[in-house]
Formats: structure tokens, sequence, C-alpha cells
């Protein structure tokens, strides 16, 4: 895990705040303001979901995890920043 990450995680910068769906993509924001966003096609079941059952996540662990119960479908904050610092 790079420094930038484990410093944003130590501070605790990493809970999801919001997240929507626009175009093709999931995007992100963080407690910190910072918005990740990454292709919806990024994610198997994600992917296969109606527009209706993608807008029922729900924000797991005090911001920590997005669950989609109807897809089978869990995405970690931690995650999305792996992504973007991979980037």
């Amino acid at each position: 895990m790079g420094a930038i990450l484990q410093k944003e995680l130590k501070e605790q910068l990493h809970f999801i705040t919001s997240v929507w769906f626009l175009d093709g993509y999931i995007y992100v924001k963080f407690q910190n303001e910072k918005i990740i966003g990454t292709p919806i096609s990024w994610y198997k079941n994600l992917s296969k979901g109606t527009p209706e059952q993608i807008l029922k996540y729900e924000l797991w662990n005090d911001g920590r995890w997005i669950h989609l119960e109807e897809l089978d479908e869990d995405l970690s904050a931690e995650g999305f920043l792996l992504i973007e610092q991979k980037q």
C-alpha cells in the first residue's frame, strides 16, 4: 500500500459520503471532498444491473463499503482509492 493511501486511511478520509451514477460511471465522494469515478463495466455484477437495481445501494460500515444486495456486489472505499493511486 502506498504512503499516500496509508495516510488517507490513517486520517479516516476514506469514508464515502455519497454515490451517484452518470453516463456509465459510478462516482463516489469522500469525506475530504475527493471524487473518484470508474466505469460501471469494470464490475461484472454491477454492469448487469438495471438502473433500478443499481440505485438500490446502501453505504455500510460508516461509508467504507457500497453494498448492492440485488446485484450481489460490494465495493470498498479502499478499492476506489487504490484504483486512483494506480492511474
